[in-house]
């Protein structure tokens, strides 16, 4: 079963979750199987969304250091994104006209994408990008959510490494 949908005209606060929780070397343990390891990355990109995303963008920007002036640009694209789209829970009002949603996203979606072209930086971000996804699924692989005894695979797993082949 599946929640429905949320209203297209909500907007989604991202919660970033406190840093010594996220960092919790005792909550570190191996997955038993592949299907828990990709049921932890799932529970845990949920929970940690927000801490994740920061995540990606500080090693991005980070990526940026050498080029200022690029780094200023996205970081004013950034504080856009925040500020227009993400942080606001009422439609945007412009000279009181209301802005739709869609238009905003399209416009800020057409000036990050101009913004690419023109600094001609598309393999800086990929391999940015890239290497905070392995960051963010080695983590959520290997950090138990607190709630692992109700895992939807329950007694299919196994503390054995070779699994408990007689339940099946």
């Amino acid at each position: 079963m599946s929640s429905p949908p949320p209203d297209a005209g909500t907007v989604a606060v991202v919660t970033v979750r406190p840093w010594p929780l996220f960092i919790d070397t005792a909550a570190l343990s191996l997955p038993i199987s592949v299907s828990d390891a990709t049921y932890r990355i799932n529970k845990n990109l949920r929970y940690f969304a927000g801490n994740y995303a920061l995540i990606i963008l500080s090693i991005l920007l980070i990526s940026l250091i050498v080029q200022p002036i690029l780094l200023v640009l996205f970081l004013i694209i950034f504080v856009g994104w925040i500020y227009l789209y993400f942080s606001r829970n009422e439609p945007l009002e412009l000279f009181g006209f209301d802005i739709d949603d869609k238009f905003v996203l399209g416009f800020l979606t057409l000036v990050t994408l101009v913004a690419l072209l023109v600094a001609k930086i598309w393999m800086n971000i990929f391999v940015s990008i890239g290497f905070g996804i392995v960051i963010m699924c080695v983590h959520g692989a290997l950090r138990a959510p607190e709630d692992q005894e109700d895992s939807p695979y329950g007694a299919l797993l196994s503390e054995s490494p070779r699994g408990n082949y007689s339940i099946v």
